[in-house]
């Protein structure tokens, strides 16, 4: 062995600048001629090797890349006979273990992600939409959504999928102010919903990044670009537009959708700070938990008496038993499920993917459920529409830019300060950490 690396002039762990890497080491590996090589076979009978003047050639460099900007060069076992002074040795090949289908095909993968999702999430509002036409109680409606969905949860941990993460007092502390304004969004958007039609409330709920950054402004103190507020400045218009000739109008259907806006902006405020590090699986079934204990007290305050007296027995006598526990399962069913699925998709693709499915799942909703339900719209409440949904993908697509370069300028500043180092060639793509 120490004679087989004497030739070859190199160490099996000695490492290598990934930047220079190109320059120090060819693309094949050479052995000349010198002086034979025993191989071991057997303990009893050795046997001399000559190698020929050829190149001894290597593939598959990149994979010889190791974490840490190290590369190793492994020892190869050579076999040949003693006629053999001229025939190349090959080395042997780095056997892989085989992709799975999401690893060979991972835009296939991601397109079913984001299809679910949209699938998901049109089903859910319509089903929604349905139960309020005849069981118009959206504080006991919203309890079912997340029960169902906290039960769903409570399954999965029981059989480890996926495992639970174990919380403490402090945890609790930081995940319940984004809980409460998980609550007050959902339960808002349920009273909205149900108050109007679902496109306009979705029209509406289209203002969102206009509270997003007002509050980063004023709220949190960070400044936002002119690009960003000028790109603000359609949805604005847009709704304005569409809200003053929508012919499902009124007050406490608008009223409900914009503090489910300025619900959901805290939430995010909240959620940045409460960073914990654990996976989203997890945070999220917290939350849902934690919701569902907020939203109980309104339910049984404000729509209690009346469910009791009248509400349950008016819509089983419209549906029946069967079909109204079914129809409140699944609806809950389907928020859960859309939620989830949401936040694995977000996180298998870019800034910019994700603000462009987010745009296009409002256009799938608000297109879909004026299909199902048959709305009438005006000319006016159309375009404002149209206009509101292209603000928020301009607003989105600057938004995810700009996040973008942010990152890369810090990925750029680490690589300087030599905290990591780039692989910048084709397939070997990524930031390796040193």
């Amino acid at each position: 062995m120490a004679s087989l690396m004497s030739h070859l002039s190199l160490h099996p762990s000695k490492p290598y600048n990934i930047f220079n890497f190109s320059s120090r080491i060819a693309p094949t590996l050479a052995l000349r001629t010198s002086q034979p090589v025993f191989l071991n076979s057997s303990e009893e009978k050795k046997r001399p090797v000559e190698f020929s003047g050829k190149q001894l050639r290597y593939s598959r460099w990149n994979q010889l890349l190791r974490r840490r900007c190290s590369v190793e060069i492994p020892v190869v076992n050579a076999a040949a006979s003693a006629d053999a002074g001229d025939r190349e040795i090959e080395g042997s090949a780095i056997t892989e273990s085989p992709k799975s289908f999401a690893e060979r095909y991972p835009a296939l993968v991601t397109g079913f992600f984001f299809f679910t999702w949209y699938f998901l999430n049109v089903i859910f509002n319509i089903l929604n939409k349905k139960v309020y036409n005849y069981f118009p109680y959206p504080y006991f409606v919203s309890v079912v959504h997340l029960l169902v969905g906290v039960t769903y949860c409570l399954i999965s941990w029981s059989i480890g999928l996926p495992k639970r993460a174990p919380i403490n007092k402090d945890l609790l502390g930081v995940l319940t102010p984004v809980a409460a304004c998980h609550a007050l969004g959902h339960v808002m958007s349920n009273v909205s919903f149900a108050a109007v039609a679902v496109s306009f409330t979705h029209t509406i709920k289209a203002l969102e990044p206009f509270f997003s950054a007002a509050a980063s402004q004023f709220v949190l103190g960070h400044q936002i670009p002119l690009s960003l507020w000028m790109s603000l400045a359609p949805v604005v218009i847009g709704v304005s537009m569409a809200s003053l000739t929508e012919l499902s109008f009124n007050w406490l259907g608008f009223t409900s959708a914009m503090i489910s806006n300025i619900s959901f902006t805290y939430r995010s405020i909240y959620s940045k700070k409460a960073m914990t590090g654990m996976d989203s699986t997890n945070v999220y079934a917290y939350i849902s938990i934690i919701a569902l204990l907020f939203c109980l007290p309104p339910a049984i305050l404000i729509e209690g008496p009346k469910l009791m007296q009248y509400g349950f027995r008016d819509a089983i006598a419209k549906v029946g038993m069967v079909k109204f526990v079914s129809d409140l399962f699944w609806i809950g069913m389907f928020y859960h499920l859309y939620n989830q699925v949401a936040t694995n998709t977000l996180e298998r693709v870019a800034p910019l993917t994700h603000a462009v499915g987010n745009v296009l799942k409002r256009v799938f909703v608000i297109g879909f459920s004026i299909i199902v339900f048959g709305n009438r719209i005006s000319t006016q409440t159309g375009i404002g529409t149209a206009i509101a949904i292209a603000g928020v993908a301009m607003y989105s697509l600057i938004k995810a830019n700009l996040e973008e370069k942010k990152r890369l300028d810090g990925i750029v500043g680490e690589i300087k300060s030599g905290k990591m180092c780039y692989i910048p060639r084709g397939k070997r793509k990524g930031i390796l950490k040193l």
